[in-house]
């Protein structure tokens, strides 16, 4: 076995395997070398272009995080990077049509340059005074102007290329059928004139004579613009050189590429200011969202008065929008959050109330169950605590019934759904009312037709009764109490002193009573509660109006 180097390990590793892989050998090396197959070489080449594109395992981490921390920058950040982009997108769209523009412009002029040197080598040929061997024939010139010895080659222009390929007949001086001429400034700034190589010639030679510009590396000279045409001497060739037109094309995309750099850098900076400006109301209600967020909530009475402003509202903007909605928001929360407070005082009131009355019986069983363990032999004793005991379990029945009931309501337990006859159960209710409180006068108001509603007989005989037995005991003797049926349920009025005040807006809340000394003969409170949940599971509605002289309770049912 070779030594490994330890310098290298990974290669030796690598090289080791590689030569001990029963894939390796068959395919001739992981490359595909000399010996390999072209299974193994394509796959070679696939793994390397996977490597390029990002398409390998190893690319795709690189991408999601890549993805991962822009969807962490800032909007600022990101709004500012999209404008840029599109920015410098539509730059490099308009320089490069522009480049293109001038550049074809700049190549048509000079196509119309050589196809004018064309026309004046075509009737002024200019290499060398008298190089022609003979005079050809009369082409219709102006003997007095068929010498152009300016020191520019006979009119052409500095870089000018001329070129001639005589035909039958004619030879130059030296015996050649073939010259050609660069024209180029000495330092005198007098014309001189650079001769064409062989194999220049020979590349000029091929051009087609309809006099049309091409572009030909011509060997020795470089990139020109040249055009042949036919003329009595021979084949006459023009051209002028492509590197004034490049040159200005690459001075063009110089600027452009500055100027876009330049732009976008300006465009960035200008764009964050900006753009973090604009931004600046959100950032407020951002402020106005996390000190909320700070409140603690989830207990107690919550002071939730914490608002966006009014000028960050504005409904005709996106960010007034956002603020809007936000305060919409925190209204919301904190009606809840007050609703759920009121819910909290009001579970705790009902514990305290319902643990005072059933406290009161329970004490008072208590007290005469130790008057009867006392006198035993006392029989009056026994019989009176036992008529006590009796009583007070009778009335704590009937509280625990009562909540039991209200508990059953509130977890919307359905009740009984049949056509009960309202009119006979007035009837019948103010007839008990009558013989229960002769003191009082009683009257009934029913209509002609019999009034029939839906529910659960037995639960709104309830109701009514709660309503009569509120009216005796609140009312004094003598108080005249009405009931009067209505198409879709009925009323109970009394001349009675009403309710006070402060309690109107509470009258049907729970262990709520006229008299705060929670006397018993006050009953629990729990009476118009009752009322209100029966009548809400029913789907109907009950309200109260009161002032001194004048309370009215009604309630709405549906109709059968």
């Amino acid at each position: 076995m070779p030594e490994q180097d330890p310098a290298s390990p990974v290669t030796d590793v690598t090289t080791a395997d590689a030569s001990t892989s029963p894939t390796a050998t068959a395919a001739g090396g992981p490359g595909g070398g000399p010996g390999g197959s072209p299974e193994g070489a394509a796959s070679g080449r696939r793994a390397r272009l996977a490597a390029v594109l990002g398409t390998s395992p190893l690319a795709r981490p690189a991408r999601a995080v890549w993805r991962q921390r822009h969807r962490l920058a800032p909007l600022s950040t990101r709004l500012v990077l999209t404008a840029v982009a599109l920015v410098v997108a539509i730059s490099v769209v308009i320089g490069g049509v522009a480049t293109v523009a001038v550049h074809a412009y700049l190549m048509g002029q000079l196509d119309d340059d050589v196809t004018a040197a064309l026309d004046r080598s075509a009737k002024f040929p200019g290499i060398s005074a008298g190089s022609l061997g003979e005079a050809p024939p009369d082409d219709g010139r102006d003997s007095s102007t068929d010498q152009r010895d300016d020191d520019r080659g006979f009119g052409q222009g500095f870089g000018s290329m001329e070129a001639y390929f005589l035909g039958d007949g004619y030879v130059n001086s030296d015996g050649t059928t073939e010259a050609g001429v660069v024209i180029t400034q000495g330092s005198d700034g007098a014309a001189s004139f650079s001769l064409l190589s062989g194999e220049a010639l020979e590349q000029l030679s091929d051009l087609d004579t309809d006099g049309t510009p091409v572009t030909v590396r011509v060997a020795g000279q470089g990139e020109y613009r040249v055009a042949a045409t036919q003329t009595v001497y021979g084949v006459a060739v023009a051209g002028l050189p492509v590197g004034d037109v490049e040159d200005v094309v690459r001075t063009l995309l110089a600027w452009e590429v500055a100027l876009i750099l330049g732009g976008a850098v300006v465009a960035t900076g200008a764009g964050l200011v900006l753009v973090r400006r604009q931004l600046r109301p959100l950032k407020e209600v951002a402020e106005t969202a996390h000190t909320v967020a700070t409140l603690p909530l989830s207990s107690g009475e919550i002071d939730l008065d914490e608002r966006v402003p009014d000028h960050l509202t504005d409904a005709r903007t996106e960010v007034g929008q956002v603020g809007a909605a936000l305060n919409t928001l925190l209204e919301h929360v904190e009606t809840s959050l007050s609703a759920r407070h009121r819910s909290e005082q009001q579970v705790r009131q009902f514990v305290a109330d319902a643990s005072h009355e059933l406290r009161t019986p329970l004490a008072t069983i208590a007290g005469y169950a130790e008057l009867a363990r006392r006198r035993p032999d006392d029989a009056g004793a026994q019989r009176l605590a036992l008529a006590k005991v009796e009583e007070e379990s009778a009335r704590m029945t009937a509280l625990v019934q009562d909540l039991l009931l209200l508990a059953r309501l509130d977890a919307g337990r359905p009740l009984e759904r049949r056509p009960v006859d309202l009119t006979r159960m007035l009837l019948e209710a103010v007839s008990d009312a009558r013989v229960v409180s002769p003191a009082h006068e009683w009257r009934l108001e029913l209509a002609d037709e019999a009034v029939e509603v839906v529910g659960d007989e037995l639960r709104l005989h309830q109701v009514l009764t709660n309503l009569l037995t509120n009216a005796r005991k609140y009312t004094p003797e003598g108080s005249t109490v009405t009931v009067a049926a209505l198409p879709d349920g009925f009323t109970v009025h009394d001349d009675g002193p009403g309710f006070p005040a402060e309690l109107v807006g509470h009258a049907f809340e729970r262990f709520v009573r006229g008299d705060q000394a929670r006397n018993r003969e006050g009953g629990a409170g729990l009476g118009l509660s009752l009322v209100r949940a029966i009548v809400s599971a029913h789907g109907g509605t009950v309200t109260l109006r009161s002032v001194p002289g004048d309370t009215t309770i009604e309630v709405r049912l549906p109709v059968a």
